[in-house]
């Protein structure tokens, strides 16, 4: 036992260097101060911890490469029974394969929630069945009495939508209508944008319509102009919604235009239902959103790559396909009459030469749709007869990120994760064909760089004059609403002791001045009425003595003007 110990220590230490961040720049020994050896200290031990724990993760982390049925000497895989890979799985993946016998009221329409924990069934003649097909169990079960076209899930296995004869409706898991969508008139098809909470319809009368379920708003609606649509996809890298038409044309629409962003001649043939309605024979990646399938009455299978919009590979069927799907693992499934086919590695790299599964319907039914089961290597198929879930090894992605998708999620989980996406949710505004655009600066021509960087320089220079001439306005006024002026003023109505006995001195020696004055004019006009002055002054200008000679004494001068 310690020998096993230390060899997978040893195994466990070597897979850790490639985590590991590296030679410590400066050595703890020589670090001085104790505080700052203590903090490197630690930092070092959570760097050690987290490449030990990756290398442990990585160690025990479901392989890269998914499983799937390998065939030995002159076997085919597509010869394979699905009772031949039930009776060589584990028993919980053969619990995974079942049939639900329901005649009467199909064809169905299927759906998986984001998860893959639930399964929504649609029965055209009114059916709707919600089951947790994990632990087979009947959720909610109930008949509308109407035609049901098509059923999605909304953000989680709590609600559901369902297109029905005249308008979209919207239940919870208990089957209870909680909203009817009477925008939504004769919808065929419907879409859910996880990450913008839209809902999206088209049908009879060609018209794409966005809804926000979060507030109930109705946030766009095009016009196609191309028709009755019944076969619509979205691709959940960029959100871009994907519509096929009867003449042979995909569409790419975003609610921020009016028009269709990109137009795709696929096929000489209509792409749309042939048996039932709600027939969707178009699929999108996934994974990466890179690549679409689109089927068409020409019985041509069809791989286009979405970055350049032209044609990777062309599969060829007896009959046209009626439905088109793409696994997590970029498997292929497509459907002709009662028959389901599934192709690996099918959308990029060589061309391949034969299927990977192959499923014939029994009595006589008729695929309606199918999708892939999420996390899981399971395909649902809704056809007339029921719904049948079939093995597909290697379909679904083995390594989940529980903060978007967890198959396990408690209830307090999926209440918090609600929550999260909510509060994440991404406006409408962002949907475009280029989704790594959100977040770029768009490049500017130089001619306009050059303008705004000449118009940028005037404004500088003109808020500089202006500061300039606000600084000289102030210099000008600097010192005239000082604080001792504003105190002096403040101080002008202010009457005390002290003022009073300055302004009584002052109005004493006002008085004792005019006195003085008073005094020295009457005793000037008494010398100017007896005809003299003082000696050495002259009589005065308003006296009637005679002018006076020039070589008039001192002491006579008196006497004359």
């Amino acid at each position: 036992m310690a020998r096993r110990e230390k060899r997978l220590k040893k195994e466990l230490n070597a897979r850790a260097k490639k985590f590991a961040k590296g030679e410590p720049v400066a050595k703890t020994s020589k670090i001085a101060d104790r505080k700052t050896k203590a903090h490197v200290r630690y930092a070092e031990k959570l760097a050690d911890d987290a490449a030990t724990s990756a290398a442990l993760f990585e160690k025990w982390l479901l392989p890269h490469t998914p499983g799937a049925i390998v065939a030995e000497g002159d076997e085919r895989t597509f010869r394979f029974k699905q009772a031949d890979i039930a009776a060589a799985v584990d028993v919980n993946a053969q619990r995974k394969a079942f049939d639900l016998e329901l005649p009467t009221l199909g064809p169905y329409a299927v759906d998986f929630t984001p998860n893959g924990r639930d399964l929504v069934l649609g029965g055209r003649r009114g059916h709707l069945a919600m089951v947790r097909w994990g632990s087979y169990r009947l959720v909610a079960e109930e008949h509308v009495k109407e035609v049901v076209k098509d059923v999605k899930f909304l953000h989680n296995g709590q609600y559901f939508a369902a297109a029905q004869r005249k308008y979209a409706y919207i239940y919870d898991k208990r089957g209870i209508e909680i909203h009817c969508l009477k925008d939504h008139v004769t919808p065929n098809a419907l879409e859910f944008l996880p990450h913008h909470f839209l809902l999206c319809s088209i049908g009879e009368q060609g018209v794409l319509r966005y809804q926000d379920v979060t507030h109930g708003a109705l946030v766009a609606q095009h016009r196609t102009k191309l028709g009755a649509c019944e076969v619509m996809r979205h691709n959940p890298q960029n959100a871009i919604v994907h519509c096929g038409h009867g003449n042979g044309t995909v569409t790419l629409w975003s609610p921020n235009a009016g028009h269709a962003q990109v137009k795709m001649l696929c096929h000489r043939g209509p792409i749309r239902r042939v048996f039932f309605s709600s027939r969707r024979s178009l699929a999108i990646d996934p994974a990466e959103g890179r690549y679409m399938a689109t089927s068409g009455a020409d019985a041509q299978v069809k791989i286009w790559d979405l970055r350049t919009y032209k044609e990777v590979h062309a599969y060829y069927t007896p009959t046209p396909a009626t439905y088109v799907d793409i696994s997590q693992r970029g498997m292929l499934a497509l459907a002709y009459g009662g028959r389901v086919q599934v192709w690996d590695a099918a959308l990029s790299g060589p061309k391949q030469q034969s299927p990977y599964l192959n499923h014939q319907l029994l009595n006589g039914r008729k695929v309606r749709n199918f999708r892939f089961a999420p996390y899981d290597d399971a395909l649902g198929v809704g056809h007339s007869g029921g719904f049948t879930n079939l093995l597909v090894p290697g379909a679904g992605e083995p390594n989940y990120d529980s903060m978007v998708a967890n198959p396990f999620e408690t209830r307090n989980q999926r209440r918090e994760q609600e929550v999260s996406q909510v509060m994440d949710k991404l406006p409408p505004e962002t949907i475009q064909l280029d989704a790594d655009a959100v977040g770029k600066l768009r490049a500017v021509p130089k001619e306009v760089q050059a303008e705004r960087r000449k118009a940028a320089i005037e404004a500088q220079l003109a808020a500089r004059r202006e500061q300039r001439d606000a600084n000289a306005e102030k210099t000008r006024m600097k010192g005239k609403n000082r604080v001792s002026k504003r105190y002096r003023k403040k101080q002008q109505n202010v009457v005390d002791d002290k003022k009073l006995r300055s302004r009584m001195k002052a109005e004493e020696a006002k008085r004792k001045s005019a006195a003085a004055k008073a005094s020295g004019a009457r005793r000037a006009g008494d010398g100017a009425e007896g005809g003299g002055a003082m000696p050495g002054q002259s009589a005065g200008a308003a006296s009637d003595a005679p002018e006076a000679p020039k070589d008039v004494s001192k002491a006579l001068r008196r006497f004359y003007k």
